[in-house]
């Protein structure tokens, strides 16, 4: 494929309105991220890439090799970050923001497995964890300096995936609701899935919980955004489990956590039912990614029945919010290199530095 031809696969549509004026985006963007060679079976590693808009150029800062594969990325002060490995994960690290790891803390040997997602609030982390004997989701109370656990705390579900919190202290899980082995990591008894979101005080107790009536849609990622009156909106990126391949294709992508209420609002779908990433969009929305179908598609709340399409190029995954203040962009990686979409200008593309294959998620340095 070459740069015409992935420039001409970038959809803009009439989801978001395209303004005359393009915004002042950022000449340089630094992204936290993981990723392997182009094969299965090559290695991990996470670490920095740098856009060079202005030179068209995309290269490593540095790379830091992991022990698996690994899922959650936080970006930490001075360019480092912190690394959740994939479920079952048995393994978290920081590494400084010149590539050296200065703290590890390995779960071999322990009750747990982690879910491959954390956040941070104050001087704690909260891990989502899986019980390995029993299968019920714990959330892992962490001393964010050392990475050692200091509590325990009941995800009220099972498969806890990402946890983020609220501006008043609450922690908010995604329990995705499917039983796996551990070990192995095997999906089974999807008939009894009991998929949930749950509201935690910072204290641990439950303080709301939520479900969604088709039982075969598995809660995954969640990010925050808000509208145009300020509220603040939960999204959340679903995957479907149904048997049924053509339930599989018709099920809706995003639930919203609006004012209390959990709630589908478009029913526009990828043709497969499974999201990968969801980051905050322009105008108070959420974009959630496709990889299997190669779409990037946005919801806005003043068009709530629609999800269009705003990327469309071969394994569109990862997602994160461009730089530019509230230009509502998004940088997305894909088969061939990094998208910058703006709704307000020409999308821009930058090739992978070397052939490599970026998992699920990543994140804007800073």
């Amino acid at each position: 494929m070459n740069r015409r031809q992935m420039l001409l696969s970038l959809v803009a549509t009439a989801c978001v309105p395209r303004a005359a004026t393009a915004v002042a985006v950022a000449p340089l963007s630094r992204i936290g991220a993981a990723w392997r060679g182009p094969k299965p079976t090559d290695s991990y590693f996470a670490g920095v890439l740098e856009a060079d808009w202005a030179a068209g150029r995309l290269s490593i800062a540095y790379a830091v090799p992991l022990p698996t594969r690994p899922h959650g990325i936080v970006p930490e002060a001075g360019g480092g970050l912190l690394v959740i490995g994939v479920r079952p994960g048995a393994w978290l690290l920081r590494c400084d923001g010149e590539g050296h790891v200065v703290r590890r803390e390995d779960l071999e040997g322990t009750r747990t497995r982690l879910g491959g997602h954390s956040v941070t609030m104050g001087d704690v982390l909260y891990t989502t964890e899986t019980d390995i004997a029993s299968g019920q989701g714990r959330v892992g109370v962490r001393d964010l300096r050392t990475l050692t656990k200091l509590d325990e705390w009941d995800s009220h579900g099972i498969d806890p995936h990402q946890v983020v919190t609220d501006e008043e202290g609450h922690l908010f899980i995604a329990n995705g609701g499917v039983f796996r082995t551990i070990p192995g990591d095997r999906k089974h008894s999807l008939e009894r899935m009991d998929s949930s979101l749950v509201r935690l005080g910072s204290d641990g107790r439950l303080s709301g919980r939520w479900q969604l009536a088709d039982r075969r849609l598995s809660l995954r990622h969640l990010a925050w955004s808000r509208d145009a009156s300020g509220a603040a909106l939960l999204g959340i990126a679903l995957q479907a489990e149904h048997d049924d391949a053509g339930d599989r294709a018709a099920a809706p992508l995003l639930a919203i956590l609006r004012n209390d209420a959990l709630e589908l609002p478009a029913l526009d779908n990828d043709g497969i039912g499974y999201t990968g990433d969801i980051a905050p969009a322009a105008q108070g929305g959420f974009a959630v990614s496709s990889h299997q179908a190669g779409l990037v598609l946005a919801w806005q709340p003043d068009a709530p029945a629609r999800l269009a399409p705003v990327v469309q190029f071969k394994e569109s995954y990862a997602l994160t919010l461009a730089p530019g203040g509230g230009s509502g962009g998004l940088l997305v990686s894909t088969a061939y290199g990094l998208i910058r979409w703006l709704p307000t200008g020409a999308p821009a593309f930058l090739a992978w530095p070397e052939p490599m294959a970026v998992d699920n998620h990543w994140a804007l340095m800073g």
